[in-house]
């Protein structure tokens, strides 16, 4: 039998929300914010064969849909709490939905973020998410709020779902082992929620390396009036073979390409212990990267302390 709207949506998109006054199934979700807390909104959209191909695996694609979401919330130091989806579909195919909502929900139910509601219409592949969070006020980790002399840190290694990226488009070639990590890491990114929660009133401003390490530091650069330093020797590097690090490809992928998902984010130096001491705790490896003064742009420097030039720095929807 064929789906209608309403059929899809019950079928595959409703779920109890305890959390919620009202979720999927009215003209408009009710929500019960958190008394005293702030409300932090984001959205995003994934469209096919821009932000991902058309053959991925739709179990994937329903982690990574709300994964890019999770990470802005990580980014700001917020507890995400809600979201909601609206989906074109070129047709109602149910084997696709279910996978869909499989993944989708799977990475819902582990941070405890509840769909509310959304929309579906019939059309090209896209995908697309808001999502609300709640914040302390004035704890929130803005992109406005580095300060002169703060250490820049990086919560991971980045490059890898760029590898996975330039090796389906035959840029560049990887072993299985190699393929098998940086595919992972483009498919399914792990938002780093407790750390971006963990570093408010630790950091001062935080964002997610969604776009590229260097183009994505340069927002909190620009926004914070400051010029930001990155040492090319102190990036943590992904576990890839000898062969696969020595690509030409390598270095423009760790700093300029997108789909990571890291937390980049600057603390005062007297902070060290502190963040050391979190990575332990959360087993994640941040790494100090570089430190911010005063001036403009992102300057790199290389093991020599000479700077360093890129093509680019990173993804832009407009450009690329």
């Amino acid at each position: 039998m064929a789906l209608d709207e309403f059929a899809l949506i019950s079928r595959f998109f409703s779920r109890p929300t305890p959390n919620s006054v009202l979720g999927v199934g009215d003209d408009a979700a009710l929500i019960a914010p958190t008394a005293g807390m702030q409300i932090a909104v984001s959205a995003d959209t994934l469209v096919e064969g821009r932000h991902f191909f058309a053959d991925v695996d739709p179990v994937a694609l329903g982690w990574k849909s709300l994964a890019v979401n999770l990470s802005d919330m990580a980014a700001m130091g917020a507890i995400p709490r809600w979201f909601t989806l609206c989906l074109s579909l070129p047709r109602a195919d149910a084997a696709w939905l279910e996978a869909f909502a499989e993944g989708l929900f799977a990475l819902a139910e582990q941070h405890g973020v509840e769909l509310i509601g959304g929309d579906t219409t019939s059309g090209p592949l896209t995908i697309s998410i808001q999502i609300l969070g709640e914040v302390a006020p004035g704890k929130a980790l803005r992109r406005d709020s580095a300060c002169d002399g703060d250490d820049i840190w990086l919560s991971g290694p980045t490059g890898a779902a760029a590898m996975a990226v330039c090796h389906r488009y035959g840029k560049l070639r990887l072993d299985e082992d190699d393929l098998a990590y940086c595919a992972e890491r483009l498919d399914r990114p792990q938002p780093q929620i407790a750390l971006g929660h963990a570093l408010v009133g630790l950091a001062h401003a935080a964002i997610d390396v969604s776009d590229g390490l260097l183009a994505d530091l340069g927002h909190i650069a620009q926004r914070s009036g400051l010029a930001a330093t990155v040492k090319l020797a102190d990036l943590p590097l992904p576990p890839l073979s000898d062969e696969a690090c020595a690509l030409p490809q390598f270095d423009h992928c760790l700093l300029a390409g997108g789909d990571d998902y890291q937390l980049c984010f600057t603390a005062p130096v007297q902070a060290r212990p502190a963040i050391v001491a979190l990575g332990a705790r959360l087993a994640l490896p941040l790494a100090r990267i570089g430190n911010f003064s005063t001036g403009r742009g992102v300057h790199l420097l290389d093991a020599n302390g000479q700077a360093l030039r890129l093509a680019s720095a990173g993804f832009n929807h407009f450009n690329d």
